[in-house]
């Protein structure tokens, strides 16, 4: 399988429901790096995975509706925790839309999945990886 990873990262504010959470259920910031890795069986006509810049502008583009937004007040997020392992696959889902709708190229459409990683620090974080 091969593979081709982008980065970005974006800086949001929320809180969370549940005993679980601690102190983590009072508003606070998150600051993650983002990166999206694109998977293929074999490379497209071109002998690439995808368009490096094409997945570069197309992850800041989706991350970017994200950033600098308070997630408790975004009627998409009502009720929900949004917790890293969440947006995660909030951004996996985004990407593969953008791909079935030919923005990372027609190329783009052999892509066999899509995972994303969320960073909180450099110990810690949280992927979701689905299928296209």
């Amino acid at each position: 399988m091969f593979s081709v990873t982008v980065r970005d990262h974006i800086m949001i504010a929320h809180s969370f429901r549940g005993e679980v959470f601690g102190p983590a259920q009072r508003l606070h910031g998150a600051t993650f790096l983002v990166d999206a890795t694109f998977r293929r069986e074999q490379l497209d006509d071109d002998n690439i995975v995808v368009d490096i810049g094409l997945a570069t502008q197309e992850l800041g583009a989706v991350v970017s509706e994200l950033n600098y937004r308070n997630l408790d007040n975004e009627p998409e997020f009502a009720g929900i925790n949004t917790s890293t392992e969440f947006l995660a696959k909030v951004v996996a889902d985004r990407l593969a839309e953008r791909i079935h709708k030919g923005a990372l190229g027609e190329g783009a459409r052999g892509i066999a999945s899509i995972a994303v990683s969320l960073h909180e620090s450099h110990i810690a974080w949280a992927s979701f990886e689905r299928a296209l």
